[in-house]
């Protein structure tokens, strides 16, 4: 065992000496030693109740065999950094997650792990920290939270941010907003909709590191306790047969992943996570892949905010098993894969019986023929942008308007509140990349802020930052390459018209390339916004949206 490094043979003495000290005895000692990463904290809502969840997986490995052990990591309220210059550190974190949890796990020398995270960034960085340690290794998320109810409307997050925007237009009272405040977020757990925390932990599900319903049982439901006993005890297995995640994590895993993300309508925010995770597994996934998969994958559910049905509705539907088994009547999975379950995809979804047609299209009568996900590119992003199609209205699929240039979020939230941006316009929100901002912050404030003013069917944003998975409409994130480094977003300027086409997968600004080659020469690099510390690093090393924004050492 990888464990006996420190707890076998008259060397390890002072190690055992240090294990007396934490009270465990010589018979723990002889077993594995199970590392179980705890995302528990009290201040983020999905993450209040994984004390609970630890407490029942620390169950299930003494059952099976194991002696666990708890460490934390890390992990930030996006919902909480919202529109500050806390939004700055929520993807950073998930660097700061995958590092320290190597740390950890490699200075200890566990055996094996069980990664219990739930919110945003939390998830992608213990994946990545799964596939750079290559121990055998499950995952056990905190669970969703349940929908929130507003004058007799189940509701959530998503529909808080757009509130504060109605207010601003004048369209319901301060008592209405504070009717959201106390309902819209109800229990604890991730945020009720299709958001990034969710879209993150049904891949898991999908990807195959995790149980059937991790991703979509609500964090309130006993069944969650269960699901994370079985986790434990499952480990165990992992560890006889000597599953790793490398032998999970496969180019064929990310292609189901990405498949079932097109499926459900997952956040953008999973085109920067899913090449992160591949690129820590040793595999490189291309943007294009997505078009691709794209392509031929129909768009089966309309989860909030792209719909009204929420992550309670997707379980008792029959979850992502029941969405893999209506993807795979066309043969759009690899089904003979090994997943944390000990069984192929095939055998972890045969029979999964989808229980609600309306929540789970059938996949002969889908919301479209084509995902959810699209990747655009064009002389304002020629190495790609992303935006999340299931949730743009029809209207503005293709749309062409005059480009309202901001170089931070806070001057065009302002805008947009203020009444200056009208109908046809194309809100630009740059110099807010993982290099410029430094950070890449989420825009749920200035999407929310345009849904709120009635502006949703008609006004356009894109950015070289990104969007919370609760954004909608036609919001297009992940310019790359971003202004900081002289991208073409950074050449546009006020007025310039600009072609959104996205059943065609292009984005352009209607300006000569003679003219952007003038504007190029005279462009000058930006100081840096931040100077020291931990962003400063981060700014230095990180790499462009299209790529994950890993780091990389220069």
């Amino acid at each position: 065992m990888k464990s006996d490094a420190v707890k076998k043979g008259m060397q390890t003495a002072p190690q055992r000496s240090l294990f007396n000290a934490l009270g465990l005895t010589e018979e723990e000692l002889e077993k594995p030693l199970v590392g179980i990463v705890s995302s528990y904290n009290e201040i983020v809502p999905g993450h209040m109740n994984i004390d609970k969840i630890v407490e029942a997986v620390k169950m299930g490995v003494a059952m099976a065999g194991g002696t666990p052990i708890v460490f934390p990591a890390i992990a930030v309220c996006d919902g909480i950094a919202m529109g500050h210059v806390g939004m700055k550190y929520s993807l950073v974190t998930r660097d700061l997650i995958a590092d320290s949890t190597e740390c950890m796990a490699t200075a200890h020398q566990f055996d094996a792990l069980v990664m219990v995270p739930n919110c945003d960034k939390n998830v992608p960085g213990l994946l990545m920290a799964a596939a750079r340690l290559n121990v055998p290794t499950i995952f056990v998320s905190g669970g969703p939270m349940l929908a929130g109810h507003v004058k007799g409307e189940k509701t959530s997050l998503s529909s808080m941010f757009e509130a504060v925007g109605a207010h601003a237009a004048g369209k319901i009272s301060a008592e209405e907003v504070d009717d959201y405040v106390c309902n819209a977020c109800p229990t604890c757990g991730s945020c009720s909709g299709m958001y990034t925390a969710n879209s993150m932990n049904c891949l898991t599900e999908a990807i195959g590191m995790g149980l059937r319903g991790n991703g979509t049982i609500p964090a309130v439901y006993s069944q969650r306790l269960k699901l994370a006993k079985h986790a434990g005890m499952k480990v165990m297995e992992l560890l006889e047969k000597n599953i790793r995640p490398r032998d999970i994590l496969t180019k064929e895993a990310f292609e189901n992943a990405l498949t079932v993300d097109m499926a459900l309508g997952c956040s953008t925010n999973t085109m920067l996570h899913l090449p992160a995770i591949a690129h820590e597994a040793g595999v490189e996934i291309n943007l294009d892949i997505a078009n691709q998969i794209s392509a031929k994958t129909p768009n089966l559910c309309h989860l909030a905010p792209a719909g009204h049905h929420y992550m309670e509705e997707l379980n008792e539907a029959g979850g992502i098993y029941a969405v893999m088994n209506e993807l795979n009547k066309k043969g759009l999975l690899h089904t003979d894969l090994v997943t944390a379950t000990g069984k192929t995809v095939g055998e972890n979804i045969t029979g999964c019986e989808n229980r609600n047609k309306e929540i789970i299209r059938p996949i002969e009568e889908p919301y479209s023929e084509t995902g959810g996900i699209a990747v655009l590119r064009g002389n304002i992003a020629p190495d790609s942008c992303v935006v999340k199609r299931s949730a743009v209205v029809p209207e503005m699929m293709v749309h062409e308007g005059p480009a309202r240039v901001f170089d931070c979020e806070e001057d065009a939230i302002e805008a947009i509140k203020g009444g200056k941006i009208v109908a046809g316009d194309v809100v630009v929100i740059r110099y807010e990349g993982p290099k410029g901002g430094p950070g890449m912050r989420e825009m749920l404030n200035p999407t929310s802020a345009i849904a709120g003013m009635g502006l949703g069917s008609s006004v356009a944003l894109i950015t070289d930052g990104r969007f919370s998975g609760a954004s909608r409409g036609a919001s297009i994130g992940h310019v790359s390459p971003e202004a900081a480094v002289g991208g073409p977003i950074a050449l546009i300027e006020e007025g310039d018209i600009i072609s959104i086409n996205i059943p065609e997968n292009t984005i352009n600004v209607k300006v000569s390339e003679e003219e952007l080659s003038s504007r190029k020469e005279k462009w000058t690099p930006k100081e840096p916004k931040v100077k020291t510390g931990y962003l400063a690093r981060y700014a230095s090393m990180v790499t462009s949206a299209d790529r994950g924004a890993v780091l990389e050492i220069k």
